[in-house]
């Protein structure tokens, strides 16, 4: 029969147990609100087999005691700026951490920034080895002298704004921020302040010689001996190429003029070898590194020794050939080749020795021991020297007249130091009669561009202009006047520097 309800006031406190209540008969319906108490359960209440549904309500923080340990957390550390920090660690997120006044070359560290100060000279700040996205470094001009000592952000390895080149800051009181992105861009510059141009071109700068400048190009000229010292590079915006590559002009010794009784032949001319004008007049053909070049300048023969060898890097321009002497021995080789004598040793020198490309010479002219034109009183002429643009007049020369030598080979007008300058002719052939004749020696031209003249026992012969590298004229006849020295040489260097 069904259970008639007991009200609380007729059972006594603990009078129902357990055991008193068959299971499943009491449900929520049976229990008024707020009558069933703590005091009321037992201190051990099993649930393990029964449904307990709370009511639908949001936890709060109020309803939380203590703390829920990281550790506990799925995720349990957050990643800033390729690096992972644990949750409750410290991280200045989105900050710089300024360091002490820089002044010398230093290594830069992510997440810092530095005040750079070149007022004793010019810096070179290194980017980090390695890069992850969103690495970042500030640079601040420090003394406001970026603009008279420039500060050079060296990329190691990396790319700079996308393009495989050192950063040239030349501004005064620049500041920017180099952002890492990737790979392909490299360090991007996110803020940029008072800065004209962050890839400014990096123009080389060097030291040696005498210096002169010609528009926005420097010249550097070497008589004699010495060094040419590279500290810097040329760097063009945008990429690679023309500041980086100098011209040159490397002019060897030219060979002395033969000298003895009878028709002596004239010097060649020393080697002449340039890069100028080049196809581009702006870029230079010649690439140089940062370091010390050499530089040998040749000497002038006196016959019967050729002229000295000219030398920049790799570039070696060989000295002119004598010419022949009446007594042997025959036109030599060289850069240009010596003239023949007017005697069994008419043969004349070999030009382009050893053979270059392009040639840096010409033959000699041959000369003759009988004079056959009826219109040269001479018996006994020399050939010319070779030049640079022409081979050396053979004998017999030009007539009638006196005039039975071999001129010197044409040389050339070389601008490269802004102005025309003759260089590289060859040395006129001398003449003479016979022994016991009349003195109508030969007093032919040495080619454009620094060779001698030739000459009797009347009128000396002449010697290469210096610095020309130009062959000695021939002195045909007799002693006491002896052999004309060939011009010494010269060596040349030209970049554009502004």
């Amino acid at each position: 029969m069904a259970l008639t309800k007991v009200t609380r006031s007729g059972l006594t406190d603990n009078s129902v147990n357990a055991a008193k209540i068959e299971d499943g008969t009491v449900v929520d319906a049976d229990i008024t609100p707020g009558t069933l108490t703590v005091a009321k359960l037992a201190s051990t209440l099993d649930l393990s087999s029964k449904t307990v549904t709370l009511p639908n309500t949001s936890v709060t923080n109020g309803m939380l005691a203590g703390s829920i340990a990281n550790a506990k957390l799925a995720n349990s550390s957050i990643t800033i700026n390729g690096a992972a920090t644990a949750l409750g660690g410290s991280v200045s997120a989105g900050s710089i951490a300024w360091q002490s006044v820089i002044t010398s070359n230093t290594t830069m560290v992510a997440g810092r920034g530095y005040f750079v100060n070149t007022t004793s000279g010019a810096i070179s700040m290194t980017l980090p080895s390695g890069g992850t996205a969103g690495d970042t470094i500030a640079i601040k001009d420090y003394a406001g002298t970026f603009g008279s000592n420039k500060l050079t952000i060296l990329r190691n390895g990396h790319k700079i704004q996308g393009v495989a080149n050192d950063g040239l800051i030349g501004t005064a009181r620049a500041s920017l921020v180099l952002v890492y992105i990737d790979a392909t861009k490299g360090w991007l510059y996110t803020n940029e302040s008072n800065v004209a141009d962050l890839q400014l071109t990096q123009f080389t700068e060097a030291t040696g010689g005498t210096v002169a400048t010609s528009g926005d190009f420097k010249i550097h000229s070497f008589t004699g001996d010495g060094n040419f010292v590279v500290g810097q590079i040329g760097i063009a915006a945008g990429g690679s190429g023309g500041p980086s590559n100098v011209d040159y002009l490397v002019l060897a010794g030219g060979g002395g003029g033969g000298s003895g009784i009878g028709g002596a032949g004239g010097g060649g001319a020393g080697g002449y070898r340039t890069t100028f004008p080049s196809p581009s007049c702006n870029a230079g053909a010649f690439p140089v590194a940062v370091q010390t070049y050499p530089i040998t300048v040749g000497a002038g023969g006196t016959w019967p020794t050729p002229g000295s060898p000219s030398v920049f890097s790799t570039i070696t321009s060989a000295g002119g050939g004598s010419g022949g002497g009446p007594c042997g021995p025959a036109g030599q080789n060289g850069g240009s080749g010596g003239g023949g004598a007017g005697t069994n040793h008419n043969a004349a020198g070999t030009g382009n020795t050893p053979p270059v490309s392009p040639s840096q010479g010409n033959n000699g002219g041959t000369a003759t021991y009988s004079q056959p034109n009826t219109g040269c009183t001479a018996t006994q002429t020399g050939g010319g020297g070779g030049g640079i643009n022409a081979v050396g007049g053979s004998a017999p020369g030009p007539s009638p007249g006196p005039k039975c030598a071999g001129s010197g080979g044409a040389g050339i007008e070389s601008t490269i130091t802004g102005s025309g300058v003759g260089r590289a002719g060859g040395g006129g052939g001398g003449a003479a009669d016979a022994p016991g004749g009349a003195n109508n020696g030969n007093r032919a031209n040495g080619g454009s561009g620094g060779g001698g003249n030739g000459t009797d026992a009347r009128n000396a012969g002449s010697a290469g202009t210096a610095n020309t590298g130009g062959g000695g004229g021939g002195n045909g006849y007799p002693n006491p006047q002896g052999s004309k020295a060939g011009g010494k040489g010269i060596v040349i260097i030209r970049y554009k520097f502004q």
